[in-house]
């Protein structure tokens, strides 16, 4: 039997190589992602305890290798060679989120690694979105649109092989694991030579920026890669001083004790050299870099908790208002763990403390009583997806100021998964089972 590389080390080679790759292409992220290590560095020097609680929980070493990218695909087949490119690292997709309700003509998955070890090791995700043909008003160009899809391949035929030899032999040695990232990299780069004319550019920009973007290159070039913060409030008061220009609201929850699911905030898109296919030269602005604060997962109870009051709190012209008001409206979602878990609206991570190890659990204890005497200790659960309503506002905001957001079709998750060839996987029961094999390793039933 040949001497596989595991899938959590191939996808750290992957995700060096795309971080790599996009620092080259958009300087402007190394200069982010050197701002958030300065500050996750002074966070952690300045909250002793919060380094220890990170280490403790084997959160600190992957602090500094997560990311997460996202990309847009054309049709049904890219889509379903994805899965299967991804799958080769281990990452499978999570969650059905359909951004078409805010505009953006797209439904997506997460793919992701979904075990407690993979995880730790790298948590690496990338946010893939279909085009929703369907949603482009004018058939003629609909068809259009169809026709340059079907023309490419935004695969190797080395890619595609290694895909193959991968599923046919159930893994990759370390030869062939470098060749493959080498190979699936090429899928994310970026083009400056579009695969359409001017004429037919505009046409597919004025239907939805976006359009034209997944429509009118020959890849799906990574359009963002994402750090993780632990202060992201801080970063964003000082991207401009390091000559980066933020977008104006900081999306997903307040600033908490607790912090709670993901808070995102970017930096607005480039506008980059492009060479139509008529010799005509233009530009395109699509990508960006973004920044991560991520907290802890909710549970339904405290998803439905937390998208009423997202509901409540609106919008708003200006970041600092913006966050004042989401507090105030955010009073009515406890701040500390023990309520959390108490009213069981964020899902927790349990195991034995050194006394509970001397003193294993016994049939009848009860998890109150083991926590009370400090036998068991609980953490929240990183959250590990995303939030459709903070993806919108980040892809609009990047997307030009003369988009125009519009209601558009319904929730296809039926489409999206015959497009992707399997069922996305529950995010809600991946948090659910993590839990439960929590309290299991402690013993407790």
């Amino acid at each position: 039997m040949e001497n596989f590389l595991t899938s959590d080390a191939i996808r750290t080679l992957f995700s060096q190589a795309m971080s790599s790759m996009y620092q080259q292409e958009v300087p402007q992220y190394g200069t982010l992602t050197q701002l958030v290590t300065a500050v996750n560095e002074r966070t952690l020097e300045a909250q002793p305890a919060l380094k220890n609680r990170l280490a403790a929980a084997d959160e600190l070493d992957r602090l500094s290798v997560e990311r997460h990218g996202a990309i847009r695909v054309g049709t049904a087949e890219e889509l379903s060679t994805l899965r299967q490119m991804f799958a080769v690292m281990g990452m499978e997709p999570v969650g059905y989120y359909d951004l078409s309700q805010a505009g953006v003509p797209v439904h997506s998955t997460a793919f992701r690694p979904v075990t407690d070890s993979a995880l730790r090791r790298n948590p690496f995700r990338v946010f893939t979105s279909l085009l929703r043909l369907e949603l482009i008003d004018d058939a003629a160009l609909r068809e259009k649109a169809a026709a340059i899809l079907a023309a490419r391949d935004i695969f190797t035929p080395g890619c595609r092989a290694l895909i193959a030899q991968h599923q046919q032999q159930g893994g990759l040695n370390a030869a062939d694991a470098a060749l493959f990232v080498k190979e699936a990299l090429e899928t994310f780069r970026w083009h400056a030579h579009t695969t359409v004319d001017s004429v037919t550019y505009r046409a597919l920009s004025q239907q939805h920026r976006l359009i034209a973007d997944v429509v009118c290159f020959q890849g799906c070039h990574i359009n963002h890669l994402t750090p993780r913060t632990l202060d992201i409030d801080r970063v964003q008061t000082l991207m401009p001083a390091r000559g980066i220009d933020p977008k104006t609201l900081i999306e997903g929850p307040p600033r908490r004790e607790v912090p709670i699911l993901l808070r995102q905030t970017s930096f607005k898109a480039l506008e980059e050299a492009v060479h139509f296919n008529d010799g005509t030269p233009g530009t395109h602005t699509a990508r960006f870099g973004e920044i991560e604060q991520r907290g802890a997962a909710l549970t339904p109870k405290g998803r439905t908790l937390y998208d009423r009051l997202l509901a409540e709190a609106g919008t708003g012209s200006d970041n600092q208002h913006h966050q004042q008001h989401l507090s105030a409206v955010f009073r009515d979602f406890p701040d500390d763990e023990d309520t959390l878990r108490e009213q069981e609206l964020a899902w927790f991570r349990y195991r034995l403390t050194a006394k509970g190890t001397q003193h294993p659990p016994q049939t009848g204890e009860t998890l109150v009583q083991l926590l009370a005497e400090g036998r068991v200790q609980a953490e929240p659960i990183v959250y590990e997806d995303f939030l459709p309503v903070s993806a919108a506002g980040i892809f609009q905001s990047n997307l030009g100021d003369e988009t125009h957001a519009r209601s558009a079709g319904n929730a296809s998750r039926a489409d999206f998964e015959a497009a992707l060839g399997a069922a996305v996987q529950d995010e809600m029961a991946l948090y659910q089972q993590m839990q439960q094999r929590s309290l299991a390793r402690c013993g407790i039933r």
